[in-house]
């Protein structure tokens, strides 16, 4: 996998890069395992406004992932390394034994033809899934569970991956890509190695324009706003804001905790990520 850039031909093209997609075999979904997707404009189920400078964007389909890997001890084929517009990592199509198909989230270095299977019986092998009990202590894992059958919640997008710090009791101690390190019970089901697209995070948009067709509107900075449209606003000539960065309605957008005190979860924490 690597980037590839352009001849600056036109203004747009001059900064621009994006992925090889070398890993990437197969050019069109598996039609069984689409669903529609519905745009949000950044509205939540009441239509509220929750995420702001959302709208437009190209038109796209749902691949439904398979984050629960629950077909046991069952081997399967890797038919198909694809792209998914709805995230940063690629995803492998895979044919099980009993000829059913399922998505699962690519690892980097999967091949097409690779055997992989999910469960108690499977070896320790990248792209396998199995309860943290069963992986040994030092691995890279990706596509965690916090609680047991609940499906895959951590280490997902493209490059990504935690490790396996140590076990205690019915616990494992892993340690998040933040830093951070925290108790996951050893039931929970998890996959070896690291997600694939690691050049992800290399990648320079180079035009207004890309981020348009990823359904990104244009975000005015508040220094550029008058007084009365954004606390930062206003000011003889250019100023840069005359106090703590902060949010429209005053929030403070740097350094604010904004995790909740005294919170369940805080008990399986066992270092922060600052």
């Amino acid at each position: 996998m690597g980037i590839k850039t352009f001849k600056p031909v036109t203004p747009g093209q001059r900064f621009k890069t994006v992925s090889d997609f070398a890993q990437i075999t197969k050019s069109e979904p598996e039609k069984s395992l689409l669903a529609p997707l519905k745009k949000s404009g950044g509205r939540n189920s009441h239509g509220h406004l929750t995420a702001r400078h959302r709208g437009g964007g190209h038109k796209r389909r749902y691949r439904i992932i398979d984050f629960k890997r629950n077909k046991y001890n069952i081997p399967a084929s890797v038919e198909a390394i694809e792209y998914d517009p709805n995230r940063t990592a690629r995803i492998a199509l895979l044919k099980y034994a009993d000829g059913e198909r399922r998505y699962i989230l690519a690892p980097d270095k999967l091949k097409v033809g690779d055997v992989l299977m999910s469960g108690d019986e499977a070896e320790i092998k990248t792209g396998n899934a199995m309860p943290l009990e069963k992986i040994p202590v030092g691995l890279t894992i990706h596509a965690i569970e916090m609680k047991e059958l609940k499906g895959a919640q951590i280490a997902r997008s493209a490059g990504t991956a935690a490790q396996l710090m140590a076990k205690e009791g019915k616990w494992a101690m892993i340690k998040m890509p933040s830093g951070e390190v925290r108790k996951i019970p050893l039931k929970c089901l998890a996959t070896i190695g690291q997600v694939s697209n690691i050049d992800h995070m290399n990648i320079s948009i180079g035009k207004a324009g890309r981020s348009r067709w990823m359904g990104r509107r244009p975000h005015v900075r508040g220094v550029a706003m008058n007084p009365v449209d954004h606390p930062m606003g206003g000011g003889e000539g250019k100023s840069s804001g005359g106090r703590q960065p902060c949010s429209p309605w005053g929030q403070p957008s740097k350094g604010l905790k904004t995790r909740k005190k005294g919170k369940k979860s805080d008990t399986l924490i066992i270092k922060k990520r600052k």
